[in-house]
C-alpha cells in the first residue's frame, strides 16, 4: 500500500474515532482561548506532536488504541528536517514549521481578475539539544548557549528535557510582485551560530538557503525520494567555528510572540 494512502487512512481512522468519543461523551468543559499562542507556539512541530500526544493519550482512556509512532510519518512528510550539527556535544536542528499566507485583495490580471496568496515568508524550527548549561528558568537571553540568525538571537525555551530548548524563526523566502511588505527584501540565507555567552566564541553552525547557493532552479518536481532529499541537502551547509569574539545582539522579546524571531521587525 502507498505511504500516502496509508497516512489518508490513518487521518480517516483518527477522526471516525474522535466523532464516536464525542458522540458517546459530548465535551461539556469550557473552551480554551489561544490567542496568538496558535501563531506562535503551536506553528512549531515540537508543540504540535506534544499536542497531539496529549489527544491520544485521551483517545487511549476512552479505549481508542492510538500510538504517536503511527502518526511519525505525517510529521517527517509535513515539517522536513533541513539538516543537523553536532559540536561540543551539542547539537542544532533545522526543521520546516508552519506559516500562515494571506490572501490579498484582488487585482487586474491578464484573464479578468485575481487574488495572489502571498507566500513569501517561511517558518523555520530552531532545536538545541545538549545545552546543559542553561537553566530551564532562564530565557534565551541570559542563558549560556544561545542560538543566533543573522546575527540576532532565538528566543528558545525549554521543552522539559535537560538539555533541549525549542523556538522559531520568521522570515521572508522570496520576493514577489505581489505581497505584503514589499519594501523588506529576502533574508536568505539563512546564517545559524552557536554562541558560547560565557566565553563570547563561536562553537559552529550552519547556513540555510531557499534555493540553491550556485543560484540554479528547480524547474521540475523531484522524481523519487532521494533526489528530494538531494535537494534538501544540498541548501544546507556546515560551517566551522567563527574565529573573532561574539557578542550577541539584545533583541527585545515581543509578548504576543515569544517564540518566534521575526526577522522582518530586525
Amino acid at each position: 500500500m502507498p505511504p500516502n494512502l496509508e497516512m489518508r487512512l490513518l487521518q480517516m481512522l483518527l477522526i471516525r474515532a474522535m466523532v464516536a468519543w464525542f458522540w458517546e461523551s459530548p465535551y461539556t468543559k469550557p473552551l480554551i482561548r489561544w490567542g496568538t499562542t496558535l501563531h506562535d507556539r503551536f506553528m512549531l512541530p515540537h508543540f504540535i506532536g506534544e499536542d497531539l500526544k496529549v489527544v491520544l493519550a485521551d483517545l487511549q482512556e476512552a479505549r481508542y488504541p492510538f500510538e504517536f509512532d503511527w502518526f511519525e510519518p505525517f510529521f517527517e512528510f509535513r515539517f522536513p528536517r533541513y539538516g543537523e550539527i553536532a559540536r561540543e556535544g551539542i547539537q542544532l536542528e533545522l526543521r520546516h514549521a508552519i506559516e500562515p499566507w494571506h490572501v490579498l485583495g484582488e487585482e487586474i490580471a491578464n484573464r479578468g481578475v485575481a487574488r495572489y496568496v502571498d507566500d513569501s515568508l517561511e517558518r523555520i524550527q530552531v532545536k538545541l539539544r545538549g545545552a546543559m548549561g542553561n537553566s530551564p528558568n532562564r530565557n534565551a537571553f541570559s542563558a549560556r548557549y544561545v542560538v543566533t540568525c543573522n546575527g540576532y538571537p532565538v528566543p528558545l525555551i525549554s521543552t522539559g528535557v535537560a538539555g533541549e530548548y525549542v523556538g522559531g524563526v520568521r522570515f521572508r523566502a522570496r520576493q514577489y510582485a505581489s505581497m505584503l511588505h514589499p519594501a523588506i527584501d529576502s533574508h536568505s540565507p539563512l546564517t545559524f551560530e552557536i554562541v558560547d555567552t560565557w566565553e563570547g566564541r563561536s562553537l559552529g553552525g550552519c547556513t540555510y538557503s531557499v534555493n540553491p547557493p550556485d543560484g540554479k532552479l528547480y524547474h521540475t518536481f523531484p522524481t523519487n525520494p532521494s533526489q528530494a532529499h538531494k535537494r534538501v541537502a544540498e541548501r544546507f551547509i556546515a560551517n566551522p567555528p567563527a574565529i573573532a569574539t561574539i557578542k550577541v545582539l539584545p533583541l527585545p522579546l515581543n509578548p504576543e510572540y515569544p517564540l518566534t524571531l521575526d526577522l522582518r521587525r530586525v
